[in-house]
């Protein structure tokens, strides 16, 4: 038994018989697979779920598939993108270069095309963040464990809040890139709670503790990255 990628994706597909068929697909090969039926579903999804990759069909009903994708680029480049649709001229071409995308795919998509969009999607994950690294080294004492998103202290768990388990996450995610404050509240806290400049210099005042020193640092007018 071959082991499963371990990315969440999510399909966006209006159309029930293709999307069911890219569902039983993608299971084959990846951990979870999440679907949605049109725009509204798939932007409540992504807040939820948090996908690694998203396979989006232009023409989907309530939030079509470009205003989907640029809602989602207005705070997130991290998440990779295989747009799928019936059109290929000029217009679509240079949306797609303008947000950002792995792949576009003009339909109908065979599974090779799909593949080699995915296997892409893969390598510059790979490439550009850590997500991927089930164990990541802080220090000789410290460390990170991706999969169970744990902080291990001499192999021994450190008690983190949810937020701070989240905020530490986004921050491993990408090597050396200061995430702004916009980016670290959609990812740290729910749309429903309040939240403010102040809440946040709390929270990583208090993970500090807990971490190697200057490990975290608050880079000017950009927001917080971490150093190892």
């Amino acid at each position: 038994m071959y082991d499963l990628y371990p990315y969440k994706i999510l399909v966006v597909e209006d159309e029930e018989a293709i999307r069911k068929n890219y569902m039983i697909f993608l299971k084959m090969f990846f951990k979870e697979v999440f679907e949605a039926e049109n725009g509204e579903i798939a932007y409540n999804l992504y807040k939820s779920e948090k996908p690694d990759i998203m396979i989006v069909d232009i023409n989907i009903p309530k939030l079509n598939g470009l205003d989907l994708i640029k809602k989602i680029r207005e705070k997130d480049f991290a998440t990779k993108i295989i747009i799928l649709t019936a059109h290929s001229d000029k217009y679509f071409l240079f949306e797609s270069i303008s947000l950002k995308l792995t792949k576009y795919l003009v339909k109908p998509v065979s599974r090779k095309d799909l593949n080699e969009a995915l296997d892409l999607a893969i390598n510059e994950m790979c490439q550009y963040t850590i997500l991927n690294i089930k164990k990541v080294q802080l220090t000789n004492e410290y460390s990170w464990h991706s999969e169970l998103r744990q902080l291990k202290f001499h192999n021994k768990i450190v008690d983190l809040t949810t937020k701070e388990r989240n905020f530490l996450e986004l921050l491993l995610s990408h090597k050396n890139r200061a995430f702004n404050y916009d980016e670290i509240f959609e990812y740290v806290w729910t749309e429903e709670e309040m939240v403010s400049i102040n809440s946040l210099k709390n929270m990583v005042k208090r993970l500090r503790k807990k971490l190697p020193e200057n490990i975290i640092s608050n880079v000017f007018n950009e927001g917080y990255k971490i150093n190892f």
